[in-house]
């Protein structure tokens, strides 16, 4: 174990350098050269990653890591060895092994010798059948469907491993670590607890380690980035990339490095803390985290303290995220324009399904209706109404051309004004997100560094979870006169995807505003507020001890990102939706200004 540019006996700090497949390549460079840092982590996939990387090796063999892992590893590699920063990543996505021979080669082009281990066990894609034959049933989580009785091809299954293997490549010498589908805040829990020597049972501590982990794992989210009250930070300019200060109770400084853009306050990380979860107990496959339990200081500025977290057994089972082909689909958008607009849809519909010979002969379909056109309008664009239609067909030609051309050929034959917004495009695969739960000790995972490899056994687990919630104090509902305003006044939110489902989450940045929003907000206000999500079941969960409200929303998202026919397949724009709605808040909430 070898000192880093911190107060390493006192304290680990560890950094991150991407929140997914594409963020921005010089992070690696700035979070190494910018401040000192102990550990260097990047969260490189997501349930869409996996079906991106599985494009990829599906060209290649040889694919399927994160290819610009490497190029940030050129640029670092060097520097991290000669400070003793360790390198920890899910870059190897599909093919770690592959990823590690890479840095391997990269390594020694740059005259380096570093150790370097790579944690595999997560691909379940050859035991499926197995598995299966054994009794497992791969029921999708969501819809109460068992994985033999789909029509669509698994081409993709992936556990989420947790963060021992980390443990054990760091305790054997490992100067980088890469694994595949390894728990995003798993990647701040392993140096965590190699560096402490926490035991598996160190719930607390564990627990502390895996919320820091949760709100530094998608970068930039955490320091202002996607944050609803924009105004706040005081630049978006080159915002800085999150480290955390992790100290051996498991309690944890979020900051960023001095002279970056951005801003870390307690809105910000509780932002983030909100960000693509369900209830307050956080499920990972090491330790169930009981975010109920957190709580945020604004310590300085850009530093929060993160403390007082509690932590549990983990679940028995261990989440799969497999991907399925379920076809080809293929959209295209048609501009309306005028007056008419509905029936001018109408039309414009039943002419293109009946001249692909109904819709019955799709495996799916979609019509959206979208209006964004305006009374007496100003100019020609806000005249414009736009129909979206797509369809899914196993067969690519007939998602692709046949479809298009059926399309193309109503330009001089159909409604007043008819015109496309983009020529046609080529069908893409259409790949479905199955998530599903197996036994935590079928999974085996492995650590393989310099021709050994290490089994790590699952953590076992618990069915009963305890009630850690935080008592906080919360005075009396606020009454008096009251004002109309959009909600997004008072409220931030943060939206973001689950594999079909989506998370809303809202919160207020006093006792006051949240008592009025959890008696205000219930799911019947939120349907009522957001007519488009009334035929969905929507879930609420209240988290006191930040003010907040989280509501999960089944099924809003098709079969997940890769197969999802709205505009925001990723639930992006969720919360900033709800934000635009007016509602009557009293007087005695609302900021001065406002």
């Amino acid at each position: 174990m070898s000192n880093s540019g911190s107060a390493f006996n006192n304290k680990l700090v560890i950094a991150n350098c991407s929140g997914f497949f594409g963020d921005r390549l010089s992070a690696a460079r700035q979070m190494v050269e910018d401040g000192p840092i102990d550990i260097l982590t990047g969260d490189y996939l997501a349930e869409l990653t996996m079906a991106i990387l599985h494009g990829k090796r599906s060209k290649d063999p040889q694919a399927g890591y994160v290819d610009t892992f490497l190029v940030q590893m050129k640029h670092v590699m060097a520097l991290c060895l000669e400070k003793g920063i360790k390198v920890v990543s899910n870059a190897g996505g599909l093919n770690p092994a592959g990823l590690a021979d890479q840095l391997k080669k990269l390594a020694a082009g740059l005259g380096l010798n570093p150790k370097i281990a790579y944690i595999q066990g997560d691909d379940l894609m050859d035991r499926l059948g197995p598995l299966q034959e054994q009794g497992e049933p791969f029921v999708h989580m969501d819809q109460n469907i068992l994985l033999k009785d789909t029509d669509s091809t698994p081409i993709t299954a992936n556990a989420y491993l947790g963060c021992w293997g980390i443990v054990k490549a760091l305790e054997q010498g490992a100067d980088i670590v890469v694994g595949g589908r390894i728990a995003d805040a798993a990647l701040v829990a392993g140096p965590a607890a190699w560096k402490f020597n926490w035991a598996r049972d160190d719930w607390d501590q564990l627990a502390g380690a895996y919320a820091a982990g949760h709100i530094i794992e998608c970068g930039t989210q955490a320091t202002g980035g996607n944050y609803s009250f924009f105004k706040d930070i005081p630049s978006f300019d080159d915002i800085g990339f999150p480290f955390a200060e992790v100290y051996p109770d498991g309690s944890s400084v979020i900051s960023k490095h001095a002279q970056t853009g951005g801003l870390v306050s307690k809105g910000t990380v509780t932002a983030q803390l909100m960000y693509e979860i369900r209830q307050p107990q956080y499920l990972t496959p090491d330790v169930t985290v009981h975010f109920e339990s957190v709580n945020l200081s604004q310590q300085a500025p850009d530093r929060v303290f993160v403390s007082a977290v509690k932590g549990s057994p983990p679940p028995e089972t261990a989440k799969v995220c497999i991907n399925v082909m379920a076809g080809y689909r293929n959209t295209m958008t048609v501009i309306l324009t005028g007056l008419d607009i509905e029936e001018k849809a109408r039309i414009v519909k039943n002419c293109l399904f009946n001249a692909l010979g109904g819709k019955q002969r799709c495996k799916d379909t979609s019509v959206q209706l979208i209006r964004c056109d305006k009374d007496n309008p100003a100019n020609n664009d806000e005249a414009f109404a736009y129909l979206r239609i797509s369809v899914l067909h196993p067969n690519p030609k007939i998602a692709g051309k046949y479809f298009s051309s059926a399309m193309v050929n109503l330009a001089l034959s159909c409604i007043a004004g008819f015109t496309l917004t983009a020529p046609p495009d080529k069908p893409k695969p259409a790949i479905s997100n199955w998530p599903c739960l197996i036994p935590s000790e079928l999974i085996r995972q492995q650590v393989v560094l310099e021709n050994e490899t290490f089994t790590i056994a699952s953590v076992p687990g618990d069915k009963n979870q305890p009630d850690k919630t935080q008592t906080v104090y919360l005075p009396s509902l606020p009454g008096g006169a009251t004002q109309l305003l959009p909600l997004g006044r008072i409220f931030a939110t943060r939206s973001g995807d689950k594999a079909g489902n989506a998370n809303l989450g809202i919160w207020g940045d006093n006792a006051k505003a949240y008592v009025f929003l959890r008696e205000h907000l219930t799911i019947n206000k939120l349907k009522e507020l957001l007519p488009d999500l009334a035929d969905f079941e929507i879930e609420r969960y209240a988290f006191a001890n930040l003010y907040a409200l989280n509501f999960y929303i089944k099924g809003i998202l098709g079969d997940g990102a890769a197969n999802c026919v709205r505009i925001d397949g990723q639930a992006k724009t969720l919360g900033e939706y709800l934000r635009m709605k007016l509602i009557d808040v009293p007087e005695a909430i609302v900021p001065p200004g406002i």
